[in-house]
């Protein structure tokens, strides 16, 4: 799967390097305890709508995110950003840390992220750092604040 992924992430590069450096929507990977791949896109000049798949203890999780962004120290090319959305995550029982039961669980809950975004004005890159804490509020319930993750996204 981590291989169709990836080969799917580099094709879409690979098409969209004719389309120049403006950046309307990014796509890349995102790294940290839940690690996986995030596509953003803007909605108007200062406000973006975030998608990312990622996975944890063989499981997985759709975040859907709607974002603020907002220029930083002066600098035109670092924005920080902020913002609310949910998620919907699956697991299996036995590859959970949190619980000592066999069985499937399915979580919806609520997330924010508080964030901070480079995008490089030679290439057509952006690199984000970000803070994603997480409350489900439906299945396994409790509060997650290890969401945090460094993501590498081609802007097109």
């Amino acid at each position: 799967m981590k291989k169709l992924l990836m080969a799917a992430f580099f094709m879409i590069c690979i098409v969209a390097i004719g389309n120049g450096q403006d950046y309307n929507t990014g796509i890349g990977l995102r790294g940290g305890y839940f690690n996986g791949l995030t596509i953003k896109h803007f909605i108007t000049q200062k406000a973006a709508a975030e998608l990312i798949l990622s996975s944890r203890w063989k499981g997985y999780s759709i975040t859907g995110l709607y974002e603020i962004h907002n220029e930083a120290f002066d600098n035109d090319h670092l924005n920080w950003y902020y913002g609310i959305g949910g998620h919907v995550g699956f697991w299996n029982g036995e590859n959970v840390k949190w619980e000592n039961e066999n069985k499937d669980y399915t979580v919806i809950g609520i997330d924010g992220i508080l964030g901070l975004e480079f995008n490089f004005k030679e290439i057509p890159i952006n690199i984000s750092i970000d803070w994603l804490p997480s409350q489900n509020i439906i299945g396994y319930k409790g509060f997650w604040s290890d969401g945090g993750a460094v993501s590498l996204r081609y802007i097109f």
